[in-house]
Parts: C-alpha cells; sequence; structure tokens
C-alpha cells in the first residue's frame, strides 16, 4: 500500500466528470487499498478517486463508530465500504451540519444534505450492491459522490467557511450550553 497525496481545491482535477470503471483489476484494487491508507492517514472519513488525481467512478467510506471502551468492534458494526461506479437511487430526508473535506484541509461549513440515501453500486468482488445510508453514512456518500461529478462541498455551504479550530470552538460552546441545559445546534459529522 502507498500513501497517495490528496489533490486540493484549485487543482483542476476536482472539477471533472469521472469515468465509469469498465473492470476490477488489479489496478482497481491497489487503487482501493491507496485509497483507504490515504484517507485513514488524513483523518477523514471518505475519499473520491479524483481526490487522488484519477478520474474514475470510485470512493472509499469508512464512518465505523469507534468501540465503546473494553468492547471488541464485530464485523456487522464495520461501515467500510468500497464503492465503484455508484450512484444514489433514492435520498429524503434532510440534515444541516458542519462538513469538511480532505482537498480543502483544515476547513469546514454548513451543508444541508439528504438524511437518508440509497446508493447502488459494485464492490471489489464485483458484486452488485445497494446500501441504505442515514446521518453521517448519507452525508458521506452524498459528499463523495459529489467529487465524481466535479463538486466540491464548498460549492453547497450555507453562509461562510470556517476553519477546523474555530469549529472546535463553537462545538465547544455547544457542549457547555448542553452541559448546562441550553440547546446544542447540530450534529456532529465530517465528511471528509
Amino acid at each position: 500500500m502507498a500513501l497517495l497525496t490528496i489533490r486540493q481545491m484549485g487543482d483542476e482535477i476536482l472539477t471533472k466528470k469521472c469515468k465509469p470503471v469498465k473492470a476490477i483489476n488489479k489496478r482497481i484494487l491497489q487503487l482501493a487499498d491507496d485509497m483507504f491508507e490515504t484517507m485513514y492517514d488524513a483523518a477523514g472519513v471518505g475519499l473520491a478517486a479524483p481526490q487522488v488525481g484519477v478520474l474514475k467512478r470510485m470512493v472509499v467510506i469508512d464512518v465505523t463508530p469507534d468501540p465503546e471502551e473494553g468492547e471488541e468492534l464485530k464485523e456487522e458494526d464495520m461501515l467500510r465500504f468500497c464503492m465503484i461506479n455508484p450512484e444514489i437511487i433514492s435520498a429524503d430526508g434532510e440534515q444541516t451540519d458542519y462538513e469538511g473535506c480532505l482537498s480543502y484541509a483544515g476547513m469546514s461549513g454548513i451543508v444541508t444534505r439528504p438524511d437518508h440515501v440509497v446508493v447502488r453500486f459494485t464492490d471489489l468482488d464485483g458484486d452488485e450492491c445497494e446500501l441504505e445510508g442515514t446521518g453521517l453514512l448519507a452525508r458521506a456518500i452524498c459528499h463523495e459522490l459529489d467529487h465524481l461529478e466535479g463538486k466540491m462541498y464548498v460549492e453547497k455551504v450555507e453562509g461562510k467557511v470556517i476553519t477546523n479550530e474555530e469549529l472546535a470552538e463553537i462545538r465547544r460552546k455547544e457542549r457547555e450550553a448542553a452541559a448546562q441545559g441550553g440547546n446544542a445546534e447540530n450534529g456532529e459529522g465530517k465528511a471528509d
């Protein structure tokens, strides 16, 4: 496995529409491994092929929750996917939260996304799959599939983009308000 360079906003490749993957071969399997390694190294939850300079319709996502202290993570709790030629076939509901992107490192903005999606894709074994996602998984799917269309989350930001340090301060104040009986706004989530 190898760490890949994550392209940053302003790189023309991030504005291009991706082509379908025609065959799952050694190159695609290696790309999937490298994308997962790169995503984990960058502390993201999703990464699309164009973010590493490959104009193919392929994304990796891992929104597996951290196990409780002392508990072992069960396979059925794993939310780790490589999606080849993914397509959202239905979406409904709404969630609004801060979102970030590995291609715009250190920044976040408020984005409204569907709260529930169904995506159809091919997995690394060549099997056709359908996956239903809500919450952070739905957000990550929508965010990563936008990359395949040459779009970035900043095009959907409501208000201004802020630094992750500013977001951390907002979250701290929300936790304090909640602890004091106030209402904290928004949930948690970072698509990639």
